[in-house]
């Protein structure tokens, strides 16, 4: 036998890549690290034999990791609005944000939220601009037995009439525009003022934007509020209230939509319910409750 055969299983085979590469990790590697390097290179590899990319387009697809990587900075996380556009974000986030049955459901971040968000009272108007329809949302926090959550924290936030969140436009925009805290009363109850969100595009003047040009996809966020509902021995929920009638609803850019989160925006036209909550007449009314797990 040829000295060199006992070596055959090390060498790079089109047909055995995959073997070859893994096998090259040793036993005093860090194990989840070992797994997860093996799965992605085994999917990597399938991805490249079935495509069959030409040298040129092997390194315009390296062309294209390297820009997003040089417009990446501290204020913007090109590689994160990446895997939200292949829906990996969203992906990511359920497999990690599993429920029972009646949980309100978890949706992406976003990039723009700010913590130290002014701390108001129930019924306080987080609309700092004076733009667009003026809508009361209320409803109550629960846990999966209908029981009240005194106390809950509720984060708010979401872009103005323009469709620009306040950090966007500083200097423009009052600091802090529509964001606010506010906390369920002793019956879960809360209830603020704000404005009808309206969509809005993802930055789409980096690299990210250019592919989803090449591929005929539009940048735009279906229109929402923003939440983070946090409780002592609950699991934080962070989503979003929808509008029904938002043209990007089913085909929203990074996937953020479940149809649970889909919310009605009612036009009220009561002189008296506008008076008690301090609205002018007409209104949007938003009625919403969220219901948390318990913490696992």
């Amino acid at each position: 036998m040829n000295e060199n055969q006992s070596f055959d299983g090390a060498y790079f085979e089109e047909e055995r890549s995959v073997d070859v590469v893994n096998s090259r990790m040793g036993e005093a590697g860090e194990p989840r690290l070992k797994d997860v390097l093996a799965v992605i290179t085994k999917h990597l590899h399938a991805a490249v034999k079935e495509i069959e990319p030409t040298h040129e387009e092997w390194f315009a697809a390296i062309r294209f990791l390297t820009e997003t990587g040089q417009i990446c900075s501290d204020w913007r996380q090109e590689y994160i609005l990446l895997s939200d556009v292949l829906g990996v974000t969203m992906l990511v986030d359920a497999i990690n944000h599993r429920r029972p049955s009646g949980a309100t459901p978890n949706t992406i971040l976003g990039p723009f939220y700010v913590e130290g968000a002014p701390h108001y009272a129930n019924g306080t108007n987080i609309c700092l601009d004076a733009k667009g329809a003026p809508t009361l949302v209320r409803g109550r926090v629960l846990d999966i037995a209908g029981n009240p959550i005194a106390g809950a924290t509720l984060d708010v936030w979401q872009t103005n009439n323009d469709g620009f969140y306040d950090v966007q436009q500083k200097g423009i925009q009052p600091d802090y525009n529509l964001r606010g805290l506010f906390a369920a009363e002793a019956d879960g109850r809360y209830w603020f003022q704000t404005v009808k969100p309206r969509f809005y595009p993802i930055p789409y003047d980096g690299p990210v934007g250019k592919l989803l040009k090449a591929v005929d996809r539009h940048p735009n966020r279906a229109a929402h509020l923003h939440f983070i509902v946090t409780a002592p021995g609950f699991e934080q929920v962070i989503t979003h209230i929808f509008t029904p009638d938002c043209p990007y609803l089913p085909e929203d850019a990074v996937f953020g939509v479940k149809r649970e989160l889909v919310a009605e925006f009612r036009t009220i036209d009561d002189p008296a319910l506008a008076q008690d909550y301090g609205m002018p007449c007409p209104f949007l009314l938003v009625d919403w409750d969220f219901v948390l797990a318990p913490a696992r």
